[in-house]
C-alpha cells in the first residue's frame, strides 16, 4: 500500500556529497518545474541542486497496460490514456539523482545500475538524504547505505535515485491542471521512469531495482513488467506491497481514512478540491494535517507512542482549532504539500493489484518486509514472495514498525549486500541478531538462516 513518511524524517537537511562528475558537471536539465510551483521542487531543498530532469513528450497516464502483449507498445504509456499536452499542459517531466560509477558495454551503454525508488511522500532527495554516504539523514538508517564500500557500493554501481510520478520534481497535479490531471497509476511511474534510464541515462541493464515503502512497491512493479525482457536482474522491495485494494483490508481501510480526511476540509467540501483560484494561504491544509495525524498513529508501534512524553505527542494530533503545540508537526510539514497531489497518490494505490501478475517476474527477488509494521502485514508480503519462483524473504521485527524499512539495509547488511552484488548461491550469509521469524543464529549456519524463509 501506499506509504507515509513521519514529520520528523522531513526535517532533515543535509550538504550535498560527491557526485559523479559526468551527470553534476555535463548533465544539462532538460525540464524543470514551472517557477510558480506551488510546493518545491524537492523534499530536500538542500539537495535540490543534485536533481536532474528529463521530458517525456505525448506519454499517455492512466491507460490500460496489457502485458501479455509487446512491450513497445506501453513505450508511450498505457493504451487509452490522456497526455498532458493534450489537457494544454507541458509534457510530462520525470526526476533524478545519479551518484556512482557506471561501467559501459561495448555499445557504451551503462550495464551496472541499480535503481532506488521513493517512498510516499519523499523524492530523490529524500532517499539520498537518508542513505546516502555524508548526509544528516543517515542516522535514522542506522548509518550510510550508498557509497563506497557500503551496502550499495557506488565504486560497483551507478546509482538512480528517482522521484516518483505526482509528487516534488516530476509532474504533478499542483503545477497548473489540478483535477483535470490525468489518473496515474504504479504502472505509469514505472513505464516512465524506464524511459528515463533507457533513453537519457543510456541504462541498457539494472543490475537491481529496489526502494522502500510506496518505493518497494514500485519495485515490484518492476519486476512485473521490464524482468521478463531481462531489463532488470533483481527485485529488492523493501516494506512494499503487490496489491492494496480490497486484497489487502487493512491497508486499505488505513488509506481510505487518510483521503476521507483530506476530503473532510472544509475548504475541500466547499470547493470540490478545485481550489486553485483561491489565495495559497486558503488552500485546504487542516485535511492534509488531519491524514497525516491519522496515519501516524499506526506509523511506529504503540510501546513506541506511549513512550513518548505527551509534549512531544501532542505535536502530531490532530486538532481543528488547534492551541499551543498542537498539530504543529503537521502545521509546519504542509506548508510545502498540496491535497490534491496526495489525493492523486491515494487513489493510485486503491487501484493497484498485481497479485496475478507475480508469475511473471524473471528476476532474482529478495523481499524483506517488518514484522511489527502496522500498515502493510508480514503474511501478505510472504505469500508475494511465495509466488515468484526462486524469492526469498527476511525480515525482522523494530519497534519503529514501519520506518524501519529505512534501516533494514543496515540490519540485513549480510544478507541484502550479497544479494546486491549476487555473490550468493545455495546459502545466504546469516542475519546475527536479526530476531526475525526464527531464532537469530549465525552466518553460515544453516542452508536458510534464521530470519531467512523462502
Amino acid at each position: 500500500m501506499i506509504l507515509a513518511l513521519a514529520a520528523i524524517l522531513g526535517a532533515t537537511l543535509a550538504a550535498p556529497g560527491t557526485i559523479l562528475a559526468a551527470v553534476e558537471g555535463t548533465t544539462p536539465r532538460t525540464t524543470e518545474p514551472p517557477a510558480d510551483a506551488l510546493t518545491p521542487s524537492s523534499g530536500v531543498m538542500a539537495l535540490d541542486h543534485l536533481k536532474r530532469y528529463y521530458a517525456i513528450p505525448n506519454f499517455r497516464l492512466g491507460g490500460r497496460y496489457d502485458l501479455d502483449a509487446d512491450p513497445a507498445s506501453w513505450h508511450d504509456g498505457g493504451t487509452g490514456g490522456t497526455t498532458l499536452e493534450s489537457l494544454g499542459a507541458d509534457p510530462l517531466r520525470v526526476a533524478y539523482i545519479a551518484v556512482g560509477t557506471p561501467r559501459h558495454n561495448d555499445a557504451g551503454e551503462i550495464i551496472n545500475a541499480v535503481v532506488i525508488n521513493t517512498f510516499y511522500s519523499g523524492d530523490a532527495t529524500n532517499m539520498y538524504n537518508f542513505w546516502y554516504e555524508g548526509q544528516a539523514g543517515n542516522d535514522f538508517s542506522g548509518g550510510a547505505i550508498v557509497g563506497p564500500g557500503r551496502v550499495i557500493d557506488t565504486d560497483r554501481h551507478y546509482v538512480v535515485f528517482l522521484d516518483a510520478l505526482g509528487l516534488w520534481g516530476a509532474s504533478k497535479p499542483s503545477d497548473g491542471l489540478g483535477r483535470k490531471f490525468p489518473a496515474y497509476s504504479y504502472f505509469d511511474m514505472v513505464q516512465a521512469n524506464y524511459r528515463l534510464l533507457r533513453e537519457h541515462l543510456n541504462i541498457a541493464q539494472v543490475e537491481v531495482v529496489t526502494g522502500v515503502s510506496m518505493g518497494a512497491t514500485q519495485a515490484w512493479v518492476w519486476g512485473v513488467m521490464h524482468s521478463p525482457s531481462g531489463y532488470v536482474s533483481a527485485i529488492l522491495p523493501i516494506g512494499g506491497t503487490t496489491a492494496s485494494d480490497g486484497d489487502d483490508p487493512v491497508g486499505a481501510w488505513t488509506f481510505l481514512l487518510a483521503q476521507a480526511a483530506l476530503e473532510s476540509d472544509p475548504v475541500w467540501r466547499e470547493t470540490d478540491g478545485d481550489y486553485y483560484h483561491l489565495p495559497v494561504d486558503q488552500h485546504p491544509r487542516q485535511g492534509l494535517q488531519f491524514m497525516w495525524s491519522r496515519l501516524q498513529l499506526t506509523g511506529f508501534t504503540f510501546q513506541v507512542r506511549t513512550a513518548q512524553p505527551w509534549a512531544e505527542v501532542e505535536r502530531e494530533v490532530f486538532h481543528w482549532e488547534p492551541e499551543g503545540h498542537q498539530t504543529a508537526a503537521f502545521i509546519a510539514r504542509t506548508q510545502n504539500e498540496d491535497a490534491v497531489d496526495f489525493w492523486y497518490r491515494n487513489d493510485a494505490g486503491f487501484r493497484y493489484n498485481i497479485n496475478d501478475e507475480l508469475g511473471r517476474i524473471q528476476a532474482r527477488t529478495l523481499v524483506v518486509h517488518i514484522d511489527t509494521d502496522k500498515w502493510l502485514l508480514p503474511d501478505n508480503a510472504r505469500k508475494a514472495a511465495a509466488a515468484v519462483d526462486g524469492a526469498d524473504f527476511a525480515s525482522f521485527a523494530d519497534p519503529t514498525a514501519h520506518y524501519a524499512v529505512f534501516r533494514a539495509p543496515n540490519v540485513l547488511k549480510e544478507t541484502i549486500g550479497a544479494f546486491i552484488d549476487d555473490r550468493f548461491t545455495t546459502r545466504l550469509p546469516g542475519i546475527a541478531d536479526a530476531g526475525v521469524g526464527a531464532a537469530s543464529g549465525q552466518a553460515g549456519a544453516e542452508e536458510r538462516p534464521a530470519g531467512l524463509s523462502k
